[in-house]
């Protein structure tokens, strides 16, 4: 896998041929910080329409979300798709920013992870306070500890890409036509 560090995708940026910056974020997070140039292309709709916008990629690509976990399924993705310059911002966002690299901000949203924890806790504290009442219901915290496990081990998140699809998440300009109109305009 290749990884830039934040220097590297910086000092790309300003080459001759800089690299497309693919955010595979959500349009939450994104709205909330993103790299200046970068396009969104959250990861469900890359997955789905993944041949339609390599279409109209033929530069190098750096991918970003906020740790590089989702950056390096993005990857794989693209490289089974017979995309070879394929990157990974190392460290992601949060690397970035830590880094001092400039970024645009807009309406702060809480960044995925952060709505997988709040939720998978409340789950388990309601379930195992309604268990005091509600013989069994202890059961509906075991199922979230075995997702949580399974989510670590194959790093996908099922309850990540259905709060993914929250309106929360959802920016008005999240599909296909528009991800590639920008990509072929490089607005």
């Amino acid at each position: 896998m290749g990884y830039f560090d934040s220097a590297d995708v910086q000092r790309l940026l300003t080459s001759p041929r800089p690299p497309r910056v693919l955010d595979v974020r959500t349009p939450g997070e994104f709205e909330t910080v993103h790299i200046a140039g970068s396009y969104n292309v959250p990861l469900d709709l890359l997955r789905e329409h993944r041949d339609e916008i390599l279409r109209h990629i033929s530069d190098d690509v750096v991918l970003v979300c906020r740790s590089g976990q989702r950056a390096g399924q993005a990857q794989e993705t693209l490289r089974r798709a017979g995309l070879s310059n394929v990157h990974i911002l190392e460290g992601g966002i949060a690397a970035w920013e830590a880094g001092g690299f400039p970024v645009n901000r807009g309406a702060q949203k809480w960044d995925l992870e952060r709505q997988v924890r709040l939720v998978a806790g409340l789950i388990v504290a309601l379930s195992m306070l309604a268990s005091l009442v509600l013989p069994g219901a202890q059961w509906v915290a075991f199922v979230i500890g075995v997702g949580l496990m399974f989510a670590a081990l194959t790093n996908t998140c099922a309850m990540g890409m259905l709060l993914a699809r929250l309106p929360y998440n959802r920016g008005a300009t999240c599909d296909a036509q528009t991800v590639v109109s920008r990509l072929v305009g490089k607005t």
